[in-house]
């Protein structure tokens, strides 16, 4: 209301007869009502919103902050802010979030992981190569 932005504006569509095979990266919002195989991915570190229609159907991981699901998700999920599992959301797979809300009908088979999302690899790899780098650096320091 008095001129604060809408955090939930969805800029793109993919369309009911809309048939995707591969990774999609976006930022901002984004609603899907087709298929897409493959993982979907929104920038990291940025507010996202991502709608999953009840006629859309995903085969593969998502990561969003902010995710609504009223179709079917085949892989893991990772919500840094909110995840809405809506009356006909299915789905398969681990489910990583912040807040949950879930309304009767929605399903979900795998485990639900509250409060920490799992980061990737690489991301944890790199790290930890910087603190073992800086604890030699800070070694080779004291011996001075």
């Amino acid at each position: 209301m008095f001129g604060r932005k809408n955090k939930s504006t969805i800029d793109s569509l993919i369309g009911i007869a809309t048939h995707i095979r591969g990774d999609i990266q976006f930022k901002g919002g984004l609603r899907i009502d087709g298929q897409v195989i493959g993982n979907l991915n929104a920038e990291a570190d940025q507010p996202s919103v991502l709608v999953i229609s009840e006629h859309a159907k995903i085969v593969g991981e998502v990561r969003a902050s902010h995710l609504i699901v009223n179709g079917e998700i085949v892989g893991d999920v990772y919500t840094t802010e909110l995840l809405e599992l809506q009356p006909k959301a299915r789905i398969t797979g681990n489910v990583y979030y912040k807040a949950l809300e879930m309304h009767g009908g929605a399903l979900v088979s795998g485990q639900l992981s509250h409060g920490h999302v799992v980061e990737p690899i690489l991301k944890l790899a790199a790290s930890s190569t910087i603190a073992a780098s800086a604890t030699t650096m800070h070694e080779n320091l004291a011996s001075v």
